[in-house]
C-alpha cells in the first residue's frame, strides 16, 4: 500500500501553508519530491513524524525557489548526520542536469564548505532524462519534460508495486506532449492554482498556471481515476478542500483531493 503526506501544499507566496512538496511512501521505502523554499522543511517534517534518517531519495523538479530551496537546508543537514554515522547510507538527487548545477552553486555560495565535500560522494547526484525510467525503492519512475514556458521542469509516472500508476505533473499546467503518461492513470497530481472564479484576482494564466476547473476538465478528458489538487493560493483555506473539490467536480466525476499540509492519503 502507498501512502502520499503532502508536506506543502501551497504556492511560492504562501504564508499560510508551506510550499508544495510532499513524501510518497511504498513497503520498499521513501522518496521526498521538491522540498519548499527553506527550513520551514525541517517544520514539516517534524510535524509529519518523518525522521530525516528516512530521506534517501529526493527528486527536485525545477529551480523555482519554491522548489529548490529546502535542498541546501536538507543537504546542509543530513551531510554532518553521515559524518556522525547518524545516518546510514547515501543521499540521491534525482533532477535535470540545470537543477543538479543550481544546487550545487549554492550550496558553495551558502554553506561551510566541508559539508560541500559530502557532493557527489555521499550525497549523491543522479541526472535524469525526459523519457527515462530508474528504479527507486520498489517502484519504477519514468521522468518527463513539462513542456514549460518557464523553466525546464520534470514530472514523473510512478508504477507502484500494486500496479497502480501516479502521475505527478509538477506546478505546470498539462501539456499535450505528456497526454502517454498521463492518461487513465489512477491519480494524477496536478496544480490548481486558484479557482476559475477567482481568475481574475490571481492571474492564474499570466503567471501560466491553471484553475481547479482546468485540472477538473482534464483529468476527466484524460481518464484518469482520481485528482489531486496542490500548489494553491492560501487565502481560502478554511474552504478550500470544498470550493475546489465543487469546482473540479463540474468537469470531473472521478475522486478529487484537496489535501491539506500534513495530511496524508493512502492509493
Amino acid at each position: 500500500m502507498a501512502q502520499i503526506t503532502m508536506l506543502g501544499t501551497g504556492n511560492a507566496m504562501c504564508t499560510r501553508c508551506y510550499n508544495t512538496c510532499f513524501m510518497l511512501t511504498t513497503p520498499g521505502g521513501d522518496i521526498l519530491v521538491d522540498s519548499g523554499g527553506g527550513n520551514g522543511i525541517f517544520k514539516q517534517l517534524h510535524r509529519a513524524d518523518i525522521g530525516f534518517e528516512r530521506i534517501h531519495h529526493l527528486f527536485v523538479t525545477h529551480v523555482h525557489t519554491d522548489h529548490v530551496m529546502g535542498v541546501i537546508w536538507l543537504i546542509r543537514k543530513i551531510s554532518p548526520m553521515i559524518y556522525r554515522k547518524r545516518y546510514e547510507g547515501t543521499l540521491t538527487i534525482y533532477c535535470h542536469e540545470g537543477v543538479r548545477n543550481c544546487i550545487i552553486m549554492m550550496c558553495h555560495l551558502m554553506i561551510p564548505a566541508k559539508i560541500c565535500t559530502a557532493l557527489n560522494d555521499t550525497i549523491i547526484f543522479r541526472v535524469v532524462e525526459d523519457g527515462e525510467t530508474v528504479r527507486i525503492n520498489d517502484c519504477d519512475f519514468t521522468f518527463f519534460d513539462l513542456g514549460s514556458d518557464k523553466t525546464l521542469q520534470f514530472g514523473f509516472k510512478a508504477l507502484l508495486p500494486d500496479g497502480k500508476r501516479l502521475v505527478c505533473h509538477g506546478d505546470e499546467p498539462y501539456h499535450p506532449r505528456n497526454e502517454k503518461y498521463v492518461r487513465d492513470c489512477d491519480l494524477f497530481m496536478c496544480e490548481a492554482f486558484c479557482l476559475y472564479k477567482d481568475r481574475d484576482q490571481f492571474r492564474p494564466y499570466e503567471k501560466h498556471h491553471s484553475t481547479a476547473v482546468d485540472a477538473g476538465r482534464t483529468a476527466q478528458e484524460l481518464g484518469v481515476k482520481s485528482l489531486l489538487l496542490y500548489h494553491t493560493e492560501d487565502t481560502h483555506l478554511t474552504t478550500r478542500r470544498l470550493t475546489y473539490t465543487t469546482e473540479a467536480a463540474t468537469h470531473f466525476t472521478g475522486t478529487i483531493y484537496v489535501p491539506d499540509d500534513i495530511e496524508t492519503i493512502t492509493l
